[in-house]
């Protein structure tokens, strides 16, 4: 609520949240205004809740409460109410207190805070929402504690507070508990506040992939259009809730006449006709109906949205307006939305098999979680995947993704146990930084497929309104690796990568047998083997007479050999008249049930029915069997938890990482025939058939899922080498790595320096001090970097040949000569720099021939530098992000390099095995490990060197950028010859804060 006539009105702490039940709420400032909704709010709360706020029966707020209530300044007296559909759920407030607890003014740093939640609405976590929200504004407004005192029996408040993660203290004081917050965020405070955030937002979504019952609002009376469509999807699916069609051309119902019905399905003018609750509704009417359907569904206490209707920010300025609108109305009565523009969602869960989309048929139930941005990419993929066989937990297309985005989903496969390996499409990143947040901790648990459209045109996809993000597509690639993302360029990577992932048990290392029936389809696939970087095996060649049985023994013992970490099978038709699709499909899948812990892919060549043969499974596939909730469907609100990194679910599911040794095949058999043995012995009993019975199914081998078949080489190797590399890195979140500490560091310093520059900085002739940033004069910035315990090789200005010799002789030779002028900087392929210059008349040469070559000292500024040890020389860059945060690059210096993009990234803070793994990531990093018999350099010095910038930039985000070229890495030690830093005022940190939706 925006209040012109105040304007002291702090409109940015206006937020929506996602509370504990999956629904919205909206958190605002408290206004003059707003008196009658709290005398409403007041009425609806019980005596008890009321008592519990003041210490004593308190039946109704006089005038003198409601007005202290309703006016504040916003500094020392702030209140807040959670609202939904404009009405107060709870409220909070502080009163900032001086050291003997009376009403004060700033600088006093405590203030007393109380809250009154609604019982209606207890227990949805609005408490706890608000305490994180009340917090950020206290500390905004110079607050960094709170006391509250809150009686014994009211155990729901306290554990508020005490589950906050703050440092707090407790004691008992006049019949009261009387808690001290300290409202500095702590790691425990911040893990608090993202565990709410991620169950919060994973049981939003359930609530949509899951509802009783589903309305599709806009069905036409006549065959066609979306809403008619949606409808006969939803029906023949056989979803199992209960199914609404609503038109408001309907005719007035007739109580004498027969219920109508659309589609055989119960049809009603308006939700009002309905009996039931709703707990989704599809929404196909044109844009500008939307706005009265959702205020009917808020009104009906509809949970959450589907619009299929297009026309918003996709079609210019009005339609974003139109858009932002409806979000601000959707979530106004506590409702999440898929849309607009939406193509729909999926979910295959035997207890809900909803269709609520404009997809003609379902997918088969299976282990992929698919989501995607683009309608018709969405329907590509989702047929590309259907025709290979594969089964889906669940598929949803956002289109304009104004609200739910591919975040909240992650946050509900994260731990799905019907979800193995979560596909996306992405066209945009809204909140990078929060994204590769939450695909690190889902990829320790399960893969994360990415394929990202827009990668070379920087343009924004029409109707998608997100913050832009200035870095380059290598650069996000890199970011998105370091996040355990699979990042895949192409759709079709997207699903072959996905089948093998959704299939197959992780490899454990590069290594890799090839066998089959073509010498030349094996050579093929040895050679992409080495282009991807695995470790192929020489390809062990069938001949074209091979028959079943041939390819059933062969891979049956690539498999055994603990040689061999994964298999690849190459087939082409044999030459003869008879085929061996349905024998060899049966005899690859019997084989690669015998050694369930290895990855087996299949390249065939016109051998297209051996492709959906394989893809038939001889059971409901990997993970049958998963348990689920009474409704069939998966609940992430019920408490379920993920498995740890590095564990290994059972074999033969998805995502299975294969690190650890699994023993001999057949050793878990074995124990069981044993178990069974000695059961029979112990009891001392004849072997009934029943036993007989028992034990041949636990001989029995188990069917094996799917194999994923490939109709190129270069596909299965690819997808094949993706496992590899998740695998790795899966092994490697093992050890996750630490930031280390370094006792030299002068934070307090650095920080001081800092706002003391900020204090004096002047705009740059290139723009505001805001965008551009100020650069640092050279001692401010080698002082700044000094506290960080990063040194700089001092350079002194040459004018002339005298000065330059004079500086020669207090530096101490050699020395270099270089020119400083921007067009010639760290270029020294154009003449610019004159290295080992021994003695004065070297370095009088040296500055002749600089000057008559590219021109006169003015316009050269040439400076002296002592020598440093030769190396390698490297450019070591910070840069921050407006929308992805601080980013450290690493790279050769030189054109070469900056040619050819070979440059390496890591999001800030790094850890110590993001430094070795960032100088290890480039191509050329051969050349610092002892390239063609020269010595290897000091790559622990140069690591130790990246965790100290790492540092700077990550405790001063004043540090706006910095550039260390060149860095010459010796065999001991490392040598930083010139640095530039900028600073700014660093903007604010949103994934810091307070749990709030965005509002693009």
């Amino acid at each position: 609520m925006r209040t012109p006539s105040d304007p002291s009105y702090p409109a940015h702490w206006e937020a929506d949240v996602v509370l504990r039940d999956g629904g919205t709420a909206r958190i605002r400032p408290i206004t003059t205004e707003d008196a009658g909704r709290l005398v409403s709010f007041y009425e609806q709360v019980s005596d008890e809740s009321k008592y519990y706020r003041f210490f004593a029966p308190y039946p109704r707020l006089s005038a003198k409460d409601v007005h202290r209530f309703t006016h504040h300044d916003y500094v020392d007296r702030v209140g807040l109410a959670a609202t939904v559909g404009d009405e107060f759920i709870a409220t909070v407030r502080f009163d900032r207190i001086g050291p003997d607890g009376r009403p004060a003014s700033a600088p006093a740093e405590e203030a007393e805070v109380a809250f009154l939640v609604q019982d209606a609405h207890q227990g949805r976590g609005v408490a706890s929402a608000l305490l994180e929200h009340i917090g950020a504004v206290a500390r905004e407004r110079g607050i960094r504690r709170f006391a509250a005192e809150v009686l014994p029996a009211n155990s729901k408040m306290i554990k508020v507070f005490t589950d906050a993660g703050y440092t707090q203290k407790r004691s008992f004081e006049d019949g009261a508990v009387r808690l001290t917050l300290d409202l500095e965020p702590t790691a425990e405070s911040l893990a608090v506040q993202r565990a709410r955030e991620q169950r919060a937002e994973a049981r939003s979504v359930q609530r949509l992939l899951s509802p009783r019952s589903v309305a599709v609002i806009g069905v036409s009376r006549e065959p066609g259009g979306a809403g008619r469509a949606a409808l006969r999807n939803l029906r023949c699916s056989g979803f199992t809730g209960a199914l609404y069609a609503v038109n408001r051309a309907l005719p007035e119902p007739d109580p004498a006449a027969p219920a109508p019905e659309l589609d055989g399905v119960p049809a009603h003018r308006s939700l009002a006709g309905l009996e039931g609750p709703v707990d989704l509704a599809v929404v196909a009417v044109p844009a500008d109906r939307v706005p009265e359907v959702v205020a009917d569904c808020g009104e009906h206490g509809v949970q959450g949205l589907v619009v299929l209707s297009a026309g918003y920010a996709e079609s210019g300025p009005e339609g974003l307006e139109r858009q932002r609108e409806l979000v601000r109305q959707a979530r106004s009565y506590g409702m999440r939305l898929i849309g607009p523009n939406a193509f729909g969602l999926i979910n295959t869960a035997p207890g809900v098999r909803l269709n609520a989309s404009l997809a003609p048929a379902s997918p088969e139930p299976g282990r992929i979680g698919l989501f995607a941005q683009s309608g018709a990419i969405g329907i590509a993929l989702l047929a590309g995947l259907v025709r290979r066989g594969a089964g889906l937990s669940s598929f949803i297309s956002a289109g304009n993704r104004a609200d739910l985005s591919g975040n909240d989903f992650l946050q509900y496969w994260y731990e799905d146990p019907a979800t193995d390996v979560a596909l996306l499409y992405l066209e945009t990143l809204g909140n990078p930084r929060k994204f590769t947040r939450l695909a690190r901790r889902t990829a320790a648990v399960k893969p994360v497929v990415v394929a990202k459209g827009g990668r070379h045109s920087g343009v924004t996809p029409a109707g998608h309104t997100v913050p832009e993000t200035r870095l380059p597509d290598a650069t996000v690639t890199d970011l998105l690796r370091q996040a355990g993302v699979i990042r895949v360029d192409t759709v079709t990577e997207l699903v072959d990568v996905g089948l093998l992932l959704a299939d197959q048990p992780l490899p454990a290392g590069p290594r890799v047998a090839i066998l089959g029936n073509s010498e030349s389809l094996g050579l093929l696939t040895y050679d992409a083997c080495l282009t991807e970087g695995l470790r192929p095996a020489a390809p062990l060649d069938l001949t074209t007479a091979a028959t079943a049985e041939d390819f059933r023994s062969a891979l049956g013992r690539a498999l055994r050999d603990p040689a061999h970490d994964a298999v690849i099978v190459t087939a082409i038709p044999s030459v003869g008249e008879t085929t061996l699709t349905e024998q060899l499909a049966e005899a690859l899948r019997a084989a690669a049930a015998g050694a369930p812990d290895k990855p087996v892919a299949v390249v065939q060549v016109e051998l297209g029915d051996l492709a959906e043969a394989l893809a038939a499974a001889a059971a409901s596939g990997p993970g049958a069997g998963t348990a689920q909730t009474a409704a069939g469907t998966t609940d992430p609100a019920a408490g379920t938890t993920p498995p740890a990194a590095g564990t290994k679910p059972p074999a033969g599911t998805g995502g299975t990482p294969a690190a650890e040794p699994t023993g001999a095949p057949g050793s878990a058999v074995a124990a069981e025939v044993a178990a069974a043995i000695d059961a029979v012995v112990a009891a001392r009993t004849p072997v009934t058939a029943e036993v007989a019975a028992a034990v041949e199914a636990v001989l029995r081998p188990a069917p094996a899922g799917p194999i994923p078949a490939y109709p190129a080489a270069e596909r299965a190797v690819r997808a094949m080498a993706e496992a590899v590399r998740y695998a790795q890195w899966r092994r490697a979140t093992a050890d996750a790595g630490q930031v280390p500490e370094y006792e030299d560091i002068d934070t307090a310093g650095a920080a001081a320096q800092l706002e003391a520059l900020l204090a004096t900085e002047q705009p740059e002739p290139t723009g505001g001090a805001r965008a551009a940033g100020t650069t640092l004069p050279e001692a401010e910035a080698h002082a700044l970097l000094a506290r960080y315990g990063i040194r700089v090789r001092p350079t002194l200005p040459a004018a002339g040949p005298d000065e330059a010799v004079a500086a020669a002789a207090r530096l101490g030779y050699p020395v270099a000569l270089k020119t400083t002028a921007p067009h010639l900087r760290h270029r020294a392929d154009l003449g610019g720099v004159r290295l080992d210059l021994a003695n004065e008349t070297a370095l009088r040469r040296a500055y002749g021939e600089l000057t008559a070559l590219l021109g006169k000292p003015a316009e050269l500024l040439p400076v002296v530098q002592a020598m440093a040890p030769r190396g390698v020389d490297t450019v070591i860059r910070s840069v921050i992000d407006p929308a992805a945060g601080a980013v450290l690059s690493f790279g050769l210096a030189g054109v070469a390099s900056e040619l050819l993009g070979d440059t390496a990234h890591r999001l800030v803070p790094a850890t110590d095995r993001d430094a070795a793994a960032l100088i290890r990531s480039i191509r050329a990093a051969p050349l610092l490990f002892g390239w063609r018999g020269s010595a290897p350099v000091d790559t622990r010095a140069l690591e130790e060197l990246l965790l100290r910038l790492s540092r700077l930039v990550d405790e001063h985000p004043e540090v706006a950028g910095v550039t260390l070229e060149p860095v010459v890495v010796a065999t001991e030690g490392v040598s930083v010859l010139s640095a530039q830093v900028r600073i700014s005022r660093p903007p604010a940190r949103t994934d810091l804060g307070p749990r709030t939706l965005p509002n693009y």
